[in-house]
C-alpha cells in the first residue's frame, strides 16, 4: 500500500481543508474548538513551519503532519505538533514516510534537530518514534495539554514525553534506513538490563504492581500496557493508574540520569509485552 503513496508539501487550499476534515477523523474531537484551523495552518506552512500531506492513488488525503519553527535553550529547532493517519492506513507505513519526508524537508531548512510530543503509553507510537526514527527522550511534562476531550485523550491526565530528533546523527540515519535490528526482551535482560515495573494479567489486560524506583543499574526497563486504547476502554481506572505507575517511574529516572533509549515489543506465548529500555550515561546530544 506505501507504494501507492505520495508525499507532497500542501499548498492548495482544497487540501488545507481536507487536512482539517482529516483531523476531526483521526482524533474524534468532541468539538471543532481543538482543531487547527485552516488559516493556522497556512501561516504556519508558509513562513518557515511545514505540513506535508500523503496521498493515495486516487488523490485522497489518508495522512499529515505539521509543525513548526521554534527555540529551546538558544538553539533553533522545528517542532512538530501533529501527525495523523486515517485508521485504515496506519500498519502501511504511512507515518514513517511522512516523518522521513519531514526529516528530509528540516535537513533542506539547515535546522539539525526536530521535538515533538507523544503519550509514552502507547505502544505504536513509540515504536515508531524510538526503534524506527531513532529519537531520544529524557523530558517528562505532567498534563501536558489539560484536559483533552478527543476520544483518543478523554478521561486521562495529558502526560506527554518531548523526545528529541537529532536529524543529522548516526543514530538516526541508521534507523531511518533499517540498520537497527529490533532489540528483544530476552536479550535486553540478558544484557543485564533490570525490570523495575511489575505487571499481572486480569480480565484480558496488564495490571501495574509494584515500582522499583532506585535501582542503579546501567539500563532499566520500563513496561507498559500492550494496548493502552484497550485498557481504556476496558477500565478507565485501570487506565489512570497506569498513567500514574509509569509518570513516577519516567520521572524518577530521568531525573536520575536516565535516558529512553530503545523501545521492545515482544510476544511471548500469545502475548504482547511493551517495554521501554532506558540506559545511564547515555549520550543525548549527537558528537560533531
Amino acid at each position: 500500500m506505501t507504494e501507492q503513496i505520495t508525499i507532497r508539501p500542501i499548498t492548495a487550499l482544497a487540501d488545507y481543508e481536507r487536512v482539517e476534515a482529516l483531523q476531526r477523523e483521526v482524533w474524534q474531537f468532541a468539538d471543532d474548538t481543538e482543531i487547527v484551523p485552516v488559516h493556522l495552518l497556512k501561516a504556519v506552512a508558509e513562513n518557515g513551519g511545514l505540513l506535508l500531506g500523503a496521498f493515495n492513488a486516487q488523490g485522497e488525503l489518508v495522512g499529515f503532519v505539521f509543525g513548526f519553527l521554534a527555540q529551546q535553550e538558544g538553539r533553533l529547532k522545528h517542532h512538530s505538533h501533529m501527525m495523523g493517519v486515517l485508521p485504515a492506513y496506519r500498519d502501511a507505513g504511512v507515518g514513517f514516510r511522512l516523518k522521513c519526508a519531514q526529516r528530509q524537508a528540516l535537513l533542506a531548512q539547515g535546522l539539525e534537530w526536530a521535538t515533538w510530543t507523544y503519550d509514552p503509553l502507547e505502544g505504536r507510537n513509540a515504536y515508531l518514534n524510538i526503534h524506527k526514527l531513532g529519537v531520544v527522550c529524557n523530558t517528562y511534562l505532567r498534563h501536558m495539554y489539560g484536559e483533552l476531550r478527543d476520544q483518543l485523550n478523554v478521561g486521562i491526565p495529558s502526560d506527554r514525553f518531548q523526545v528529541a530528533w537529532w536529524l543529522r546523527s548516526q543514530r538516526a540515519e541508521q534507523r531511518v534506513c533499517g540498520e537497527q535490528p529490533r532489540l528483544t526482551l530476552a536479550a535486553a535482560l540478558a544484557a543485564g538490563a533490570e525490570a523495575v515495573n511489575e505487571t499481572r494479567p486480569a480480565g484480558g489486560i496488564r495490571m501495574p504492581l509494584r515500582s522499583e524506583l532506585d535501582s542503579r543499574a546501567a539500563a532499566v526497563l520500563v513496561e507498559i500496557p500492550a494496548d493502552f486504547q484497550a485498557v481504556k476502554q476496558a477500565d478507565l481506572d485501570v487506565a489512570r493508574h497506569w498513567r500514574l505507575h509509569t509518570r513516577g517511574l519516567f520521572e524518577r529516572y530521568f531525573q536520575a540520569g536516565y535516558t529512553v533509549a530503545e523501545f521492545i515489543s515482544d510476544v511471548a506465548a500469545g502475548e504482547r509485552r511493551n517495554f521501554y529500555l532506558l540506559a545511564r550515561h547515555f549520550q543525548v546530544l549527537p558528537s560533531r
